[in-house]
């Protein structure tokens, strides 16, 4: 193992993503990131966090759904095909060094720059926190930054809303860098991605269990047809007759991004007939999921698979916890010896 993780590390450049364990992840999940992180392991050092300390920022009353969710997140992983001797997938409040690191990295951002963080002002407003801010929710930017820094990665997965996170990443270890007159940090960059919007089932921007409008790769084949059959699609048409828009439908939004390349043209060909008023919804739905569940039943049974060997799969997350702790290990000696605060 331990040349294995060498020959990762000299010859591929690291990247750094990860989730909070707050639930099942959903078709947004796959195709937003999980499909691309698939890819990615073949060609970079992939570090994947469960990131379960952050969950706990907004759910610190709720531990059992956090804990919970780490091993509905591992089990997702493994249905779409992350391969835990590949990837580095880790858990991480078993890498303490993080908490070190977020530290001595507070030192170097400011609390106004904190609140002026895009993320954390729209996520302020999506939980409600008024007055009553958590600290800890309040500082987990910060404590992403930690994460990034202390695997030294080079490029971090994003999408162009989670960009600030990067820049803040990349300006915290600059200061790091040059207060000390040390080059420890790497400046990480952000690796963007096809970006890929999956609304809910009920047409709203955002997929999420809070919201109840998702579809999981834990769904049997008959929850996937209730949930494609109450899909949203076009509420001014009244009759099969009627002309019906494709744009905004999410019955045709799935289509696009379930239909492989030869399905293309009939999804096309149903575009114009429902524009003609030559189809009814139903039959769109139906279509609908019989494409899906071609694509999805695979990782569902996969995930199936999964499920039976959850202690596996958590024995290989704490065995990659292991590997992500001995190099923030280093990290933190290095910044320690920077800082003159090394007395060993």
């Amino acid at each position: 193992m331990g040349n294995k993780l060498l020959k990762y590390t000299m010859e591929k450049k690291r990247i750094l993503t990860g989730d909070r364990p707050t639930g099942r992840m959903h078709i947004g999940h796959l195709k937003g990131s999980l499909e691309n992180r698939v890819k990615l392991q073949d060609e970079y050092d992939s570090f994947i966090e469960v990131a379960n300390i952050q969950a706990l920022a907004d759910n610190f009353d709720n531990p059992s759904k956090v804990r919970e969710s780490i091993y509905e997140i591992l089990c997702d992983y493994y249905a779409v095909g992350i391969d835990f001797d590949k990837s580095h997938v880790f858990i991480q409040s078993e890498v303490p060094e993080i908490n070190e690191i977020f530290i001595y990295l507070a030192n170097f951002t400011t609390v106004q720059q904190v609140q002026h963080n895009p993320t954390i002002k729209t996520e302020m407003a999506q939980n409600k926190f008024e007055t009553s801010t958590p600290l800890g929710f309040f500082i987990y930017p910060i404590h992403q930054v930690a994460d990034i820094l202390c695997v030294n990665a080079d490029l971090v997965p994003v999408g162009k809303d989670q960009a600030p996170m990067v820049e803040d990443s990349r300006i915290i270890a600059r200061k790091f860098n040059s207060t000390y007159g040390v080059k420890i940090f790497n400046e990480p960059e952000a690796l963007y991605g096809v970006k890929v919007n999956v609304p809910g089932i009920d047409g709203g921007v955002k997929m999420g269990k809070s919201l109840n409008n998702g579809i999981y790769l834990a769904d049997s084949e008959e929850e996937l047809r209730k949930k494609v059959f109450k899909v949203y699609t076009d509420p001014n048409r009244i009759h099969a007759t009627d002309p019906g828009k494709v744009e905004g439908n999410v019955a045709f939004t799935y289509l696009d991004l379930f239909a492989n390349d030869s399905q293309q043209g009939e999804v096309e060909e149903m575009k114009k007939r429902y524009r003609e008023g030559n189809i009814k919804d139903v039959e769109v739905k139906e279509r609908l999921f019989e494409i899906m569940n071609a694509y999805l039943s695979p990782i569902r049974e996969r995930r199936k698979e999964g499920e039976g060997m959850k202690d596996e799969l958590l024995k290989k997350a704490l065995r990659g916890s292991k590997e992500v702790s001995d190099i923030a290990k280093e990290t933190v000696k290095k910044m320690k010896e920077a800082m003159l605060i090394d007395f060993k």
